[in-house]
C-alpha cells in the first residue's frame, strides 16, 4: 500500500512488486503525494527474484544486466583481504605483486562505466559476456595473481595463507554478484585459475577454456531468460498501463468512482471528484466516517438493508441505492457496492468498494413513473394511479379503514368547446378543470383525471350522505364557473355519480360500475347535478342493456316497422307527403316509444344500419305512392358524419327507381356544432343527388342562425314545443313561430309545423302563414297498409280534434275542501293544472255552480263547475296558479287569491 495504508486506483488493477524490491517500493513512495495517488507516470513494475536489479530498459520494463551495480563494493573488500594479509603475514608485498592490486582496482573503479554500456546493448550475449569478463573476471584475476605471486616471494606468506585469502576472495565476488550464475562462475574461475597456474599450465589453460565455454554458455541461457521476462513484464506493464489509464478515465468522467475504509470504517480513499462534490478536499474526507458522506434515512426508506447494516457486519453488498450528502439543491443519487479486505491471515482491513451516479437514471425512472402513474396533461393522477389507490383502501386489514366514497365527474358541453375552439383550447379547459377539482376537494381525497373529460375523486373513510352531497355541490358549483381560454370567456358544467363502500359494493369494480350509473342517473336528469347510488338505477341498466341486445336482434331479424304520418299543405288541405317514423313492437314489452330505443342507437352505433334500413324501406313504399307525394326520413348527425351517406342515398333511390326531389331528408341543427368543410361538402354532394333537405326541429339546437345562410335547406320544420300552448294567453309562442315563417319566406324555404293537435292551433298556425301542418290534427302515424289504404281515398285532409288545448295536468290525490254557500263538502283532486282541476267527491253537480275550493289550510281560491259526470266534476279556476320550476302546481297563494281558514269539520257528500 502506499502511504497512510491506502491503495492507489492502479494498484488494484496491477500485481504488486514483490515485498523484496526495496527499489521500486522506495521510488514509488517518493513519487506519491500525500493522497497516495502517484505523481506522474506509474513505473512499471514486474515480478523478479529476490536480489535481482529493477534497472529500465528502452520499452519501459526492468532488465537485468551480467555486471551488478554493487560490483564496485569489491574494491573495498580486496583492500581489506590486502590489509588483513599485511597483518597476517607482516610482510610486504612485493612490485609486481601491487601493481596487479593496483591493476585490479582500478578496472573495478571502472565497472559502473562499464555496466551502463552493457545495459545500452541489444540481446547480444557476446559483447555481454566479454564486458562481463573484462569488468569482473579480469580485475578478479589480477588480484588473485597478485596474492599468488606475494605468496611465493615471500616466505612468512604461507599456503593456508594464501588459500584463506583466494576463499576470501571467492566469497567477496560471490557476494556482490547478486545471485547472477555467468559473474559468480567466471568470478571464482578467475580467482583460482592463479592458483593453478603455478603448479600446471595445461591443466591451467584447460579448465580457463572450459570455464570460458560454460561462462558463454550460462550467459546465453541467462540474456534469453531475461528477454523472456522482459517481454513477459512488457505484456504485464502493457495491461497495467491500459487499465489504469480505463479506470482514471473512468473516474474523470463522472461515472464511476472509487473508495476505500479502514478497519475503523473511516474514509482511507475515494475518488477526487466525488470529494468535490461533498464539498471537501480529498485530504479532509481522509480520516471521516465513511457514513457522513449520504443521508442514511433516506437510504433506509429505499432498502431494508442498509448500508449501516452490511458495514456493521462486514458483508459485502451491491449496488445499493444511497442519498449523497452534497450541498446541491436538487437530491443526488448514488449506487455504492463493496467487500470486506482481509490479510493472509483473515484479519479484517476495511473495506473497498466502487460506486456510480444514479441521479439521471432516477430522474429518468420518475419521469416514467409519472408517465405511468399520472396524466401528463392535468398532472393529476391517472386511471391506473386512482384504481391501485382504491385497491390499497379495499384490501386494507382492519374493516373499519375499507370505507371510502367515489365520485365520477362528467364535464357537460366539453365537447362543444373542443369543437369550436380546437383542441389545444379543450387542453387548456381540462388543466384549469383540474386546478379547480384539486381545489375544491383539497386533502379529503385524491383526484384522478380518468380519460377525455371523465374524472374521479375518492375520499377515504366512512361518510355520511349530507356531506358527500354538500362536497359534490360545491365540486359542480366551482367547474361551473366562467373559464377564460384564449381570451374568450367559456362555461361548462359537470355532473356527479356518487357511489359508497361499503353500501354500495365492496370491491373496486362495483363501486365504479355503481358510481358510473349514477353519473348517467344525473346526466339524464338534466346534468349540472349530482346523484347518488340506487338498486333501481343497476336495473335500468340492466334493462337498458338487454333492450340493446333485442334492438340488435330485432334489425337482423327485421322486427322493425315504419309507419307514415301525413304532412299537409296548409292552403289547399292535401297530403304532400309522408314522414317516416321507426316502430318496434317488442315480443315481450310490446309497442315501444321512439324515444325509448332510438337513444340507446345513438349510444351504441346500431344507429348506422337502422337509418340505412329506413332510408331504403322509405324509398321502396314511395315507389308505390303517387308522383306529387313525398316522403321525409330523418338522418341523425352520426349519420350525417359518415362519408357514405350520399352513396347510401343514391342506391336507395336507384333500387327504388324514384325521382330523388321526392326524398326529403330531414337534418337536426347538431350537425353544425362540427361546422367545417366536412359538413359543406356533405351538403353539397345532397343537393348534387337532387334530394330535398329539411331543418328538423328548428330554434331548439346549439347553433345560431348563421349556418341559414351556406346550408341549402328547401324547408324548415318548427318544434312542437313551440305549437303547444301558443294559442294560450301571455305566450309567446305565437309570435316565434311568426318569426320563423317569416325568417324561411325570405330565404325562400317551407315551413311546416309539427304537432299541432287542436283547431285553435290549427287557426293559429294558417294565420301565422304556415306552408305545411304535421300532427294529429290531421291523422296520426299510419302503418304501411293504412298509409296506402288512405291515399287510395285521396289526397284530401280533413282536420279533426278538440276546439282547443288545455294545461298540462298533474294527477294527484289530494284531500280538499269544497264550500258551496254555507256547506261544505269533502272532496279529492285527481288531477290538477294551472287553469283547473277535476275533482272527485261531490255527485251531479250542475254545470256552471261556483265554488270556494280551499287547496291548503289558509289558501281558497274562487272555481266554476264546467262539467260533471257521476261523483266527478271538472272547475276552472278563476285565477291561474302558479307552477314550479319542474312544472308542477304550487299550491300557494297567488297574488290576489283569498285567503281564509279552512273548517276542518267533515260535511256529508250531496245527495
Amino acid at each position: 500500500m502506499a502511504s497512510k495504508g491506502r491503495t492507489t486506483v492502479g494498484e488494484k488493477a496491477r500485481p504488486r512488486a514483490h515485498a523484496g524490491d526495496g527499489e521500486t517500493r522506495a521510488r514509488e513512495r517518493r513519487e506519491s503525494d500525500g493522497n497516495g495517488r502517484r505523481k506522474g507516470r506509474r513505473d512499471k513494475g514486474a515480478p523478479v527474484a529476490p536480489g535481482s536489479e529493477t534497472s529500465l530498459g528502452k520499452d519501459g520494463v526492468p532488465v537485468r544486466t551480467l555486471i551488478s551495480e554493487h560490483w564496485f563494493h569489491t574494491a573495498g573488500g580486496f583492500a581489506v583481504i590486502i590489509a588483513t594479509a599485511l597483518g597476517v603475514t607482516g610482510s610486504i608485498p612485493p612490485i609486481a605483486s601491487l601493481a596487479l592490486f593496483i591493476a585490479s582496482l582500478g578496472v573495478i573503479a571502472g565497472a559502473p562505466w562499464i555496466r551502463k554500456h552493457e545495459r545500452g546493448l541489444e540481446d547480444s550475449s557476446f559483447k555481454s559476456f566479454a564486458l562481463m569478463i573484462g569488468a569482473t573476471a579480469l580485475p578478479t584475476a589480477l588480484f588473485a595473481l597478485g596474492l599468488v605471486l606475494w605468496s611465493s616471494a615471500r616466505a612468512p606468506f604461507e599456503p593456508h595463507h594464501l588459500i584463506g585469502a583466494l576463499v576470501a576472495v571467492s566469497s567477496l565476488t560471490t557476494i556482490t554478484s547478486q545471485g547472477r550464475l555467468p559473474t559468480m562462475l567466471t568470478s571464482l574461475l578467475a580467482a583460482w585459475l592463479a592458483l593453478g597456474a603455478q603448479a600446471n599450465l595445461v591443466f591451467t589453460l584447460a579448465v580457463t577454456v572450459f570455464g570460458l565455454g560454460a561462462g558463454f554458455w550460462l550467459t546465453k541461457i541467462h540474456l534469453q531468460q531475461t528477454k523472456a521476462r522482459r517481454a513477459r513484464a512488457s505484456r504485464i506493464a502493457r495491461v497495467q498501463e491500459r487499465a489504469e489509464e480505463m479506470l482514471s478515465d473512468y473516474e474523470k468522467s463522472g461515472q464511476g468512482w472509487f473508495w476505500e475504509t479502514d478497519r475503523r470504517g473511516n474514509v482511507s480513499y475515494v475518488s477526487a471528484h466525488i470529494a468535490r462534490l461533498l464539498g471537501k478536499p480529498a485530504e479532509e474526507l481522509v480520516g471521516t466516517a465513511f457514513l457522513e458522506m449520504f443521508r442514511l434515512d433516506a437510504q433506509e426508506k429505499e432498502s431494508e438493508r442498509t448500508l449501516n447494516f452490511h458495514l456493521s457486519t462486514r458483508s459485502s453488498f451491491q449496488d445499493l441505492a444511497v442519498q449523497a450528502a452534497t450541498r446541491e439543491q436538487e437530491e443526488r443519487w448514488w449506487s455504492v457496492s463493496g467487500r470486506p479486505v482481509l490479510d493472509k491471515f483473515n484479519n479484517f482491513l476495511g473495506f473497498r468498494g466502487w460506486g456510480s451516479d444514479l441521479t439521471e437514471a432516477r430522474r429518468s425512472q420518475r419521469h416514467v413513473t409519472e408517465l405511468a402513474r399520472y396524466d401528463s396533461l392535468t398532472k393529476l393522477a391517472n386511471r391506473f394511479q386512482m384504481s391501485e389507490w382504491l385497491e390499497k383502501i379495499l384490501s386494507s386489514p382492519q374493516e373499519e379503514r375499507r370505507a371510502c366514497a367515489v365520485f365520477l365527474l362528467d364535464l357537460d358541453r366539453f365537447k362543444q368547446v373542443n369543437d369550436t375552439m380546437g383542441h389545444p383550447a379543450g387542453d387548456a379547459l381540462l388543466r384549469q378543470v383540474a386546478d379547480r377539482l384539486r381545489t375544491a376537494v383539497g386533502e379529503s381525497g385524491s383526484v384522478g383525471r380518468l380519460g377525455g373529460d371523465e374524472f374521479q375523486v375518492i375520499l377515504p373513510g366512512r361518510h355520511k350522505p349530507y356531506p358527500l352531497a354538500h362536497l359534490a355541490t360545491r365540486i359542480i358549483e366551482s367547474l361551473s364557473q366562467p373559464y377564460s381560454i384564449e381570451g374568450n370567456r367559456v362555461i361548462i358544467g359537470a355532473s356527479v355519480g356518487i357511489s359508497v363502500c361499503p353500501d354500495h359494493g365492496s370491491t373496486s369494480e362495483e363501486l365504479i360500475r355503481n358510481a358510473d350509473l349514477a353519473l348517467y342517473a344525473a346526466k339524464d336528469g338534466g346534468r349540472g347535478r349530482y346523484h347518488f347510488y340506487a338498486n333501481d338505477l343497476h336495473s335500468e341498466a340492466e334493462e337498458r342493456r338487454q333492450l340493446e341486445q333485442d334492438l340488435r336482434d330485432a334489425i337482423t331479424n327485421g322486427e322493425l316497422e315504419l309507419h307514415y304520418q301525413p304532412q299537409v299543405a296548409t292552403m289547399s288541405e292535401k297530403i304532400s307527403g309522408f314522414e317516416a317514423l321507426v316502430r318496434w313492437k317488442h315480443p315481450v314489452k310490446g309497442s315501444l316509444s321512439p324515444a325509448k330505443f332510438i337513444p340507446i342507437a345513438e349510444d351504441t352505433g346500431l344507429i348506422a344500419p337502422l337509418g340505412e334500413w329506413a332510408l331504403r324501406t322509405a324509398c321502396d313504399q314511395l315507389a308505390k305512392w303517387p308522383e306529387s307525394v313525398r316522403i321525409a326520413v330523418n338522418v341523425s348527425p352520426l349519420q350525417f358524419a359518415n362519408p357514405a351517406l350520399p352513396s347510401i342515398v343514391t342506391n336507395a333511390i336507384a333500387n327504388a327507381g324514384i325521382d330523388p326531389k321526392r326524398l326529403e331528408l330531414e337534418i337536426t341543427e347538431s350537425v353544425f356544432l362540427n361546422d367545417d368543410t366536412q359538413t359543406e361538402q356533405m351538403f353539397a354532394s345532397l343537393k348534387g343527388i337532387g334530394v330535398r333537405l329539411a331543418l328538423d326541429d328548428f330554434g331548439t339546437g346549439y347553433s345560431s342562425l348563421g349556418y341559414l345562410k351556406k346550408a341549402p335547406f328547401d324547408k324548415i320544420k318548427i318544434d312542437q314545443s313551440f305549437v303547444r300552448g301558443a294559442t294560450m294567453s301571455g305566450t309567446r309562442n305565437g309570435a316565434i313561430i311568426a318569426s320563423i315563417v317569416s325568417l324561411a319566406e325570405s330565404l325562400g324555404m317551407e315551413t311546416i309545423a309539427e304537432g299541432v293537435e287542436t283547431l285553435d292551433e290549427l287557426d293559429l298556425i294558417r294565420s301565422l302563414g304556415c306552408s305545411h301542418i304535421q300532427g294529429y290534427i290531421y291523422e296520426k302515424p299510419l302503418a304501411p297498409a293504412a298509409a296506402n289504404a288512405r291515399l287510395e281515398a285521396g289526397l284530401e285532409a280533413i282536420a279533426r280534434g278538440p276546439r282547443s288545448a288545455r294545461a298540462p295536468r298533474q294527477t294527484m290525490l289530494r284531500k280538499v275542501l269544497v264550500e258551496h254557500g254555507a256547506n261544505r263538502y269533502q272532496g279529492t283532486i285527481r288531477n290538477i293544472s294551472a287553469n283547473g282541476a277535476m275533482v272527485e267527491g261531490l255527485w251531479n253537480v250542475p254545470a256552471g255552480t261556483q265554488f270556494k275550493l280551499h287547496l291548503s289550510k289558509d289558501f281558497a281560491i274562487n272555481v266554476t263547475a264546467r262539467w260533471s259526470k257521476e261523483d266527478r266534476m271538472g272547475v276552472e279556476f278563476a285565477e291561474e296558479l302558479e307552477l314550479d320550476d319542474a312544472g308542477s302546481v304550487k299550491f300557494t297563494r297567488p297574488r290576489g287569491a283569498i285567503t281564509q281558514p279552512a273548517d276542518q269539520t267533515l260535511l256529508r257528500k250531496a245527495g
